[in-house]
Order: structure tokens, then sequence, then C-alpha cells
């Protein structure tokens, strides 16, 4: 089974406070005189309204990558300006994705820690998060009353020994069913097969405590403690079929000193992982991350 993309057509998108339509257009493509002419061309000929503009010139690849964010009074659809936009891309070998918007819907992956779903719930229900969770996801019940207080769906989906195959079948069966845009592993202890990892290659973001390589198993926190570290952090990246190695979009650091014991260690450990994964989603939802073979552009 493989991801279903909805049309925008199918969902309503979002305007801003005058009625104009919001887009957002991405690409990357080889450096070269006239792109950014030929952006602003496309747009300011079809009467769009530029809001936002950022580029990054990677001089040592010899790659450029945009964002543009614009804004228009016509009833036009994503399909309808990728159509358009089709020519400029081909003349300058770009890859680009055309997006509205639309309120990505999340599918929320949570083991037994709850302070990262705590914390997107809260931006979500303060509308902070430009996205809506659509259900959470879980090998356990643990969590079904944060969930359940929030009005949001909660799956128990559990994960036997012979049974992970099933588990993940199950999963892209929600993801389908319920028209997901984005899964996110938020805290959720379990490593999802090759298989699946392709699957969702650049629609799954994990978080995880940044100790890694270094202190793996259990009790990563007592183990940095005996070491003596000074920094602890978290690292939010998508998910590829090398385990905790996909690309990075965000990550947080604290620094903590010797009066900190595996425990308050562990405290600021969830501190970081809630910021970073927040950060994550928030910028993907928004369209600012790009992919770059193992890397990411992040446009804040």
């Amino acid at each position: 089974m493989t991801l279903i993309d909805f049309p925008a057509a199918e969902r309503a998108a979002l305007n801003d406070e005058n009625g104009a339509r919001e887009f957002v257009l991405t690409v990357s493509c080889p450096d070269q005189v006239g792109i950014v002419f030929a952006i602003s061309e496309f747009l300011s000929a079809r009467g769009y309204n530029i809001r936002e503009h950022q580029q990054f010139d990677d001089t040592g690849l010899g790659n450029v990558h945009v964002r543009t964010a614009f804004t228009t009074l016509q009833p036009q659809l994503t399909e309808e300006l990728s159509s358009e936009f089709q020519q400029v891309a081909h003349r300058f070998g770009m890859k680009f994705s055309m997006h509205d918007a639309t309120r990505p819907r999340l599918l929320l992956m949570v083991s037994k820690s709850g302070h990262c779903l705590n914390d997107l719930i809260f931006r979500w229900r303060t509308g902070a998060l430009k996205a809506d969770i659509a259900l959470v996801v879980s090998n356990h019940e643990d969590l079904r009353p944060m969930a359940e207080a929030a009005g949001i769906p909660y799956l128990h989906v559990p994960v036997v020994p012979d049974g992970k195959e099933a588990a993940e079948a199950r999963l892209l069966e929600l993801v389908a069913e319920h028209r997901i845009d984005l899964v996110v592993l938020a805290r959720y202890m379990q490593i999802f097969s090759d298989g699946l990892a392709r699957k969702l290659a650049g629609k799954a973001i994990n978080i995880h405590h940044s100790f890694l390589p270094g202190f793996k198993g259990a009790k990563p926190y007592h183990q940095a403690h005996a070491r003596g570290v000074k920094l602890i952090g978290a690292t939010a990246h998508y998910i590829t079929t090398d385990l905790d190695e996909g690309p990075i979009i965000e990550q947080e650091v604290i620094r903590v000193d010797h009066t900190y014991n595996p425990r308050t260690l562990a405290q600021a450990g969830q501190s970081a992982e809630s910021q970073a994964l927040s950060r994550a989603v928030q910028w993907h939802c928004e369209h600012r991350v790009l992919l770059d073979g193992h890397s990411t552009i992040v446009f804040r």
C-alpha cells in the first residue's frame, strides 16, 4: 500500500484576512542567471502578490533553493498553478512543489512518554501549530486519557512478536483512511521496517535525544550522568532506512553541569525533545523544509 495524495480541492484551503488565497512555491535547481526574475515574472504577470521570498545559494554544489510565499484573489487550484509553472521549471531544470494553505493532517505516534504529545496538543489547541491532529496511534494504552481529553481519537495498535508486519500495514491503512500528510513519531519506541520507512519517506518525522550514537540502549541519562556530560539535546529528523540517521530538520541543545542528576537530566532532555520536534513539525507544515539529499534546507 502507498500513500494517497488527495487533491487540494477536496479540503478547504485557508485564506488571509483579506480573503486572498495563500500559496507557497519551493524550488531547487542548478544555480544560473535569471531564476529569481523568472519566478517573479511568472507571479507578477498573473497578478500574484509575493509576501515572502527566501533563497539559499549552495556555492559548493552550485545549486539554488528557493521558497516563495504569495497570495491571489483568484479561485485557483494548486494543480492549475503547477501546470502553468511547468514551462518555467523545464527551462531551468527545476524540481518544484506548489502548495496552498490547506492545514496538513497529522498522525501522531507515541508509546509511554507523553511530553512531546502534550506539547504538540497544547500548540495545536492554542493555534500555534498550523496543522490538524487527526488521530494518535500507540502501541500502548498509557496516553489515551491525554489524547481523548483533547478530543483526539486514540487508536491502540499493539506490536506483538511476529506481528510487526500487521501493525505497519494497519498504520498505512490509517494514513490513507484519514488522509494523513505527515506522520510524527512523538517518542514512539518502535523501529520502522525498511519498507515502511521508504513508503513514508519525506512524510515522517522522528525525535530522539542527541546522545546517540554515544549512549545507546537503556538509561541513556544515567550513562550521560556517569560520564559527566555538559551538553544535552535532541534531534528531529526525517525517518529513513538508516536508523536515527535521516536528514536533520532541527536540533535543540541545553547546557548542564555537575549539579544535574539522572532525573533532572532527563527532564531537561524532555524539554529539548519537545522544542525540537514542535519546530520541525511546524516548519514542515509551512513548507519551509527542502530535502537536499541526506541534508535539509530550512527557511525559518
